[in-house]
């Protein structure tokens, strides 16, 4: 609640009365709670003397717009999230540097990229750069994936 305090005392004093709040969900709960608390922390800012009541009563809303920012691209509702495509566009930079490396040396090469407990980035990326496999927490492995895995890489 300090945190917030201080922050709605720093928007009064400027005028802000309108935010745009990208993020995942964290970003997003923390905006929805400073919502909910918006009145209050401005009356405690009055009567603690952090604020005017006329900066108060200016103030008295607060316009939040949130955004989806997450590469998880795990949003309900929503095509693509805000950081996927250029997540996206960076693994396959990375892919594709590796992979002339990889086959230089005729070796395998095992990347992993983020996505917490959504498999879209891996699953995307698999199929953009053409990899023989692929592992999404939607779809976990089989007991005997690494006998499988050895099998296919040898032939």
């Amino acid at each position: 609640r300090e945190g917030r305090l201080k922050a709605a005392r720093n928007l009064v004093k400027r005028g802000i009365t309108n935010l745009c709040v990208i993020g995942g969900d964290g970003s997003l709960t923390g905006a929805d709670t400073f919502r909910a608390e918006w009145s209050s922390l401005l009356a405690e800012l009055v009567k603690v003397g952090g604020i005017t009541a006329e900066e108060g009563k200016k103030s008295s809303y607060l316009n939040i717009v949130g955004m989806v920012g997450s590469i998880d691209n795990d949003f309900c509702g929503t095509d693509m999230t805000i950081g996927t495509d250029s997540a996206l566009h960076r693994i396959m930079e990375i892919v594709d540097a590796i992979t002339t490396t990889a086959q230089s040396h005729q070796r395998t090469f095992v990347l992993e990229v983020m996505g917490r407990h959504c498999g879209y980035l891996a699953l995307i990326t698999a199929l953009a750069c053409g990899a023989d496999w692929v592992f999404i927490p939607e779809s976990p492995p089989e007991d005997d994936w690494e006998d499988h895995l050895c099998r296919r890489l040898t032939e």
